[in-house]
């Protein structure tokens, strides 16, 4: 029988059956949980958080993205300006 790390909940799940690097749900709190090896099974959760935080630096990414074509717009506008 394999735990949640998260909720100590049993997984019903044959141990023979999964294989490294699937995705198994919690019944319980409903966590993501990746198999990060077999014989024993071992499980890591799939933080939500980190999720969060790629999403949070494409965001920065994308703003500075086009903060630097803002720049280019201008100088190209003051150089057309000098002509």
């Amino acid at each position: 029988m394999i735990r949640c790390p998260d909720c100590g909940a049993e997984i019903d799940v044959d141990e023979d059956d999964v294989e490294e690097g699937e995705i198994l749900s919690c019944p319980e709190c409903e966590s993501e949980l990746e198999v990060t090896q077999t014989h024993p099974v071992h499980l890591n959760p799939i933080s939500d958080d980190l999720d969060e935080e790629e999403d949070e630096e494409e965001e920065d990414e994308d703003e500075a993205d086009e903060e630097e074509d803002d720049e280019d717009d201008d100088l190209e506008d003051e150089e057309d300006d000098e002509e």
